[in-house]
């Protein structure tokens, strides 16, 4: 049996490896009328993201085009991820991005910053020509609808092969993986229930410098 590998860094997308909240600036940019009264109940707990997506795709319009210019015009990345990224190459560390985004803007933005290597786990949109079609769910857990995309799922499927698996977030998404992850780096909400909780192994952090120099004091070295 092979050995596991030390470290994993799972990392969700909008407003962590991106600061801007990729997802949320699209929706509210590109959908007509009936958005805030979807808004509205998710952000109130009365539905999941699963069903947020299927009520707004009726409502979106748009083209892929013109959704990925505005995202090119209006996506800010955390300043320092590229170089926590090059950091965790160098030392044979593996990165995954889990969003309950959407996989056409995280490609996208992905692949505008170099960083087309990392794999990531979505949301799928699908388009019929270029206007928005549908929003599956390959990533999804059918015992819960909370979210499109179970990361808690994700992170199990990675035991088996990881000693140690460390979680970066910030939102209601990452609360369900944060508690099942080894260490956990976590601002906004994330970081608010998690300390109410007094959760071993959080810590709060402003930027991924924060991430990269609390593995290179703890016995990460470089390859070679």
């Amino acid at each position: 049996m092979p050995s596991k590998k030390p470290l994993l860094v799972l990392s969700d997308f909008d407003g962590t490896l991106s600061l801007t909240d990729v997802g949320y600036e699209v929706l509210l940019r590109f959908s007509g009328s009936g958005w805030d009264e979807i808004d509205r109940d998710y952000c109130e707990g009365r539905i999941g993201s699963r069903e947020a997506y299927g009520r707004i795709c009726s409502i979106l319009g748009g083209t892929r085009d013109e959704m990925l210019r505005f995202v090119a015009e209006n996506t800010v990345i955390d300043p320092h991820f590229e170089e926590f990224y090059a950091f965790c190459r160098r030392r044979d560390i593996d990165v995954k991005v889990v969003s309950d985004g959407l996989d056409f803007y995280i490609d996208f933005v992905l692949r505008r910053h170099g960083l087309c290597g990392i794999p990531f786990y979505s949301n799928v949109m699908t388009f019929e020509g270029d206007r928005p079609r549908s929003i599956e769910f390959p990533h999804g857990n059918e015992t819960c609808s909370a979210c499109g995309t179970c990361k808690s799922n994700i992170l199990a499927s990675c035991r088996g092969r990881y000693r140690t698996i460390l979680y970066v977030g910030d939102g209601y998404s990452d609360l369900c993986p944060a508690d099942k992850a080894d260490l956990v780096f976590a601002k906004g909400i994330l970081w608010t229930r998690l300390a109410a909780k007094e959760r071993a192994g959080v810590r709060k952090y402003r930027s991924f410098r924060d991430v990269m120099e609390f593995l290179s004091n703890n016995g990460v070295n470089e390859r070679g």
